[in-house]
């Protein structure tokens, strides 16, 4: 991941516009609100993809970009400027980022395929397995259809399984790599599972990352077994069920983590397919990010026994840690003021009934999930609560000791009024006078921090998040891959365009700053004669883009629907067809890809801020600008699907 992108995925768009004093207001997946850069002060015409981490003014500015672009215009500052500046904020030491390079990238994908075919091994035994089978079909009450759909699998007895099987395909130094075997203090390898229920486990793309691995019998220790840290597996990265669960929570604006991974199947299973799980440990920062991208709404559906309880507790400074703001904030006392415009995350918790695990609930009652999730309590509420079961809170002492315990959290709070509300609450709990914590005679841990100096905004001895991807972003990065290897395209490009009437390739078509800056830079290569274009190129790229230059120069520049790996790609299509004609195909192709997804995106936004002006009664000839600029975009996105026939009949 290269620095600009982890500051990307440690920022959060939305908190850095608020904290600038946009006033913004959720629709559908999107946040809009009155641009900062112009006059707009009836009609919102500025909104922002949460996912995608960019913005746009459909006004007077016709501008967007991503944070960067979105600093370095409120703050008239350059982009070197803006990246010591959001790195200072992120807690990023730009010097000391380590790029993932090519040969990095391609071990990677090594071991990814090694785990694929692991699962493939893992279900074949399985299904030659009945007694386990049976175990998960009648004991878990998993259908074959989700047993096939998780791609679960059995690990059988015995210590060289796997190197057995893998012989000749794999090195045993691999499967080590991988996870898969551990090595013996006297020399050799073992299998690492064994007689185990296997649960492949996968990144938030889908892409294999280790396996989570259960007992068959009752006697074994551990009960569950992850795979081993690895280069693609560390458990505080990851959420289990996630890839599944992107587009549900979404639609659901809302996740729900609960503890064990067969408890997320069951409930996936049972239509509940929000539903994620961490890798056995407290929830941390970077997984609780994860979830950010998709909803502010978090509910943690824990086990009710003492270690659920204190995983609660413990998962409470990395939740708050994580959706809380820097700077002056606008209030959400989780559902007080759900209608203020400031965004704030959601995070409550439910209590599973009758010591019963997800999966059981579900199982005796499937309605009767749903009314525990939505009967969830605000996180502070539920701490005091988990407190006060079965003490004596008449007793002073045990006052004292639940006051010490809920008291920082409330003063950890970084609104006043919420801090008051909770200190009310919990004081009439306990039946002590409401004025009781600030009076100067109470020498308990009551005395309020100042947070947004002290706190830290993230843990940087925690491994990087794997970097944010968008269909945009792709595009982009595979249309710069494309000029870098031949910048002469560009002439090509624009040359097309203009035959059919459509503008060339432009600096506006890339939203993520540092994609604008690389092609500014091929821009004036090709429009200066002193140098060769690519000398050019490498000798004017910003240093602090020097990363991403050399990501884009080792691209495959494949499709993101390709299946096809690095290695084939270079071997059927890189390597044996080179031609400029096929290269500008492929780059045309793409150029009216971006352009289209674009135009779509902002009809989306269009319309949606028609409806808001619809439903404020806004001026007939506002609403009609909005139709007449769909309608615009509408014949663009035509002439757009024409280009795409002729780029056809070229060849």
């Amino acid at each position: 991941m290269s620095t600009i992108d982890e500051i990307k995925s440690k920022i959060d768009i939305v908190d850095l516009v608020s904290e600038a004093g946009v006033k913004l207001r959720k629709a559908g997946r999107n946040q809009t609100g009155f641009c900062p850069f112009h006059d707009n002060k009836h009609t919102p015409s500025f909104v922002i993809w949460p996912e995608s981490g960019t913005w746009r003014c459909f006004g007077a500015c016709n501008e967007g970009g991503d944070i960067f672009k979105f600093v370095m215009k409120r703050e008239g500052i350059d982009f070197k400027e803006a990246l010591q500046k959001l790195a200072l904020r992120a807690g990023v030491e730009v010097q000391q980022i380590q790029r993932e390079t090519p040969q990095q990238r391609e071990a990677y994908d090594h071991l990814r395929s090694l785990l694929e075919d692991a699962v493939v091994y893992y279900r074949s035994h399985l299904f030659n397995n009945n007694e386990i089978l049976n175990y998960l079909r009648q004991k878990r009450g998993l259908t074959d259809s989700t047993i096939e759909t998780f791609g679960l699998g059995y690990a059988p007895h015995g210590y060289d399984n796997l190197i057995k099987h893998f012989s000749g395909k794999y090195l045993p130094q691999d499967l080590v790599d991988a996870g898969m075997l551990s090595e013996r203090d006297s020399g050799g390898h073992y299998d690492r599972f064994r007689n185990r229920i296997m649960i492949p486990i996968r990144d938030e793309n889908g892409k294999m990352a280790g396996f989570g691995a259960r007992i068959v019998d009752p006697n074994d220790i551990p009960k569950f077994l992850n795979s081993p840290e690895t280069p693609i597996f560390t458990k505080g990265h990851l959420l289990y069920g996630l890839d599944r669960a992107r587009k549900p929570i979404r639609a659901a604006d809302q996740a729900v983590i609960v503890e064990g991974y067969l408890d997320v199947i069951a409930l996936h299973q049972a239509g509940y397919e929000n539903i994620v799980s961490p890798m056995g440990t407290a929830l941390t920062e970077d997984q609780l990010r994860l979830l950010k991208r998709s909803t502010r709404r978090i509910v943690l559906a824990l086990d009710p026994d003492v270690a659920g309880q204190k995983a609660v507790l413990r998962g409470l400074e990395a939740a708050r840690s994580a959706m809380d703001k820097e700077g002056e904030l606008g209030f959400d006392a989780h559902g007080l003021l759900r209608n203020e415009a400031r965004l704030q995350a959601d995070l409550r918790v439910a209590t599973m009934p009758d010591d019963l695990d997800p999966d059981e609930i579900v199982a005796r009652n499937k309605e009767e999930w749903a009314t525990l999730i939505e009967q969830a309590k605000p996180i502070i509420t539920h701490v005091m609560e988990s407190l006060i079961i079965d003490q004596d809170i008449n007793d002073p002492k045990i006052k004292t000791q639940i006051i010490n315990q809920v008291l920082p959290l409330i003063n950890d709070l970084q609104n006043s009024i919420e801090r008051d509300f909770y200190s009310q609450k919990l004081a009439r709990t306990l039946g002590v006078s409401e004025n009781f914590f600030t009076d100067k005679g109470y020498t308990g841990q009551v005395v309020k921090k100042d947070r947004l100096a002290k706190r830290q905004i993230f843990d940087k001895k925690q491994d990087l998040l794997l970097a944010l991807s968008s269909p945009r972003r792709i595009l982009e990065k595979e249309i710069l891959a494309f000029l870098l290897e031949e910048p002469e395209l560009n002439h090509k490009v624009d040359r097309f365009m203009e035959e059919i009437g459509l503008k060339e390739l432009l600096l506006q078509d890339f939203s993520f700053t540092e994609h604008q800056l690389i092609y500014k830079v091929i821009y004036d290569a090709i429009r200066q004669d002193a140098q060769d274009y690519t000398k050019y190129i490498r000798e004017n790229i910003p240093q602090h883009l020097n990363d991403i230059y050399t990501e884009l120069m080792n691209h495959p520049t494949i499709h993101p629907e390709s299946k096809k790996t690095l290695s084939d790609y270079k071997a059927e299509k890189w390597f044996k067809v080179r031609s400029s004609d096929v290269m500008l195909e492929n780059l045309l192709q793409d150029v009216i890809k971006l352009r289209k997804l674009i135009l779509r995106e902002n009809n989306e936004e269009i319309n949606s801020l028609k409806n808001q002006m619809e439903v404020l009664d806004t001026e007939k000839t506002i609403i009609k600008g909005y139709d007449e600029l769909v309608q615009q975009n509408t014949r663009l996105i035509l002439s757009l699907d024409k280009a795409v026939l002729l780029v056809s009949r070229r060849r």
